[in-house]
């Protein structure tokens, strides 16, 4: 990850299981077992107001590199998975976030910067709006 400068206004949140500290851990209900008892290991990344959002919706994503200009709207928020190459996320200060393979990035509700893609980028991507 490379972070040219803190943002001053709303910013991405980089995040990938690594760095987040202890995962809180847990068990299925007993009553809900099926089979074994498995341990579940939960990192949480993100917890964003959801505003006004009425529309979530997902999918994969592939771009060849560029760079454009992006602007969230007030309930349009987004989180995203590089499953292969490189992107960066640039803040309207400066600031960027570059992530690749196997590294998230959440861009929250009012972001204004742009998106720039460094090696064709395939991406996994979740948009709340």
């Amino acid at each position: 990850m490379s972070d040219t400068s803190a943002p001053t206004g709303p910013a991405t949140t980089w995040f990938a299981p690594p760095g987040l500290g202890e995962p809180e851990l847990s068990w299925p209900k007993p009553e809900r077992l099926e089979q074994g008892c498995p341990l579940r290991e939960t990192w949480s990344a993100v917890a964003a107001p959801t505003g006004a959002a009425k529309q979530l919706s997902s999918g994969l994503w592939r771009c060849e590199p560029g760079r454009w200009r992006i602007e969230f709207g007030e309930t349009q928020q987004e989180v995203f998975t590089v499953l292969s190459g490189r992107c960066r996320v640039h803040d309207a200060h400066g600031g960027f976030r570059e992530v690749g393979p196997g590294e998230s990035l959440h861009i929250p509700a009012g972001f204004r910067g742009s998106f720039e893609v460094l090696e064709t980028v395939t991406k996994s991507w979740v948009i709340l709006d």
